[in-house]
């Protein structure tokens, strides 16, 4: 970790404006990066390198993060997976990106669950978890809380997307309820708040994977960052002693 900074969610609030309004690199471009990256750490790590036949089941909210767990959705969906979406929010609340990533599983007849028409989960290989991200405000409530319930009571293993929905990316804060994952794939930088003791049994084994942030822009903010991800776009990153 010493070569490898980790940054705060404010900090990651400002790549993310950096890379669209100053460097071009859109939503949707760093969107698609993330849901394929999750997506490939899936099949690699918890369905035994062939997602062909695998059962699936993606845990998606409104913002960002639920947009990444659902193009992740529809690449395991692409590689032979059946793959089940319960979303957090209606349908008619995904707009922007999210919204177009949910109207494309439309499109595929992939089956999304809604509130309201919750169902028990059904019997999976892997649950993967983007319900909240970095724009944790406070514990999670409603139909949020309640799928983190339900998938945490699963003995299917959960992979969350950038933070264990429930985790303070920041503070480390791990409220209840909150996702309880064997692993998580963080993105661009290594979050704060996740090497926290109190997040560290939530967040399992760490991955950083690669969204397209260019060195000039993480200058912009003072930090020096190598070409970490010169030799794959997916890599483990270990807890500070």
């Amino acid at each position: 970790m010493s070569k490898i900074p980790a940054i705060s969610t404010a900090q990651m609030v400002e790549v993310d404006r950096l890379m669209i309004e100053e460097f071009g690199i859109g939503l949707k471009q760093m969107m698609e990066n993330a849901g394929l990256n999750l997506a490939s750490l899936a099949r690699d790590r918890f369905l035994s390198g062939d997602a062909r036949g695998k059962v699936v089941v993606v845990l998606a909210g409104s913002g960002g993060n639920g947009g990444g767990g659902l193009v992740a959705a529809r690449r395991l969906h692409n590689w032979g997976a059946h793959v089940l979406v319960f979303v957090s929010r209606p349908a008619e609340n995904f707009c922007g990106v999210p919204g177009d990533q949910l109207a494309i599983l439309h499109n595929l007849e992939i089956e999304i669950i809604e509130p309201g028409n919750l169902s028990e989960f059904p019997a999976a290989d892997l649950i993967i978890d983007a319900l909240i991200g970095y724009s944790l405000s406070g514990a999670p409530h409603g139909s949020a809380a309640h799928l983190i319930k339900q998938a945490n009571a699963q003995s299917t293993p959960i992979l969350s997307l950038d933070t264990p929905s429930g985790v303070d990316t920041t503070s480390g804060s791990a409220y209840q309820p909150h996702i309880k994952a064997a692993a998580t794939l963080t993105l661009a930088l290594p979050k704060i708040g996740l090497f926290a003791p109190p997040a560290q049994p939530a967040v399992g084994d760490l991955f950083l994977a690669d969204i397209g942030v260019p060195p000039e822009l993480y200058a912009r903010l003072g930090l020096q960052v190598r070409p970490i991800f010169a030799q794959a776009t997916i890599i483990p990153i270990a807890y500070e002693a």
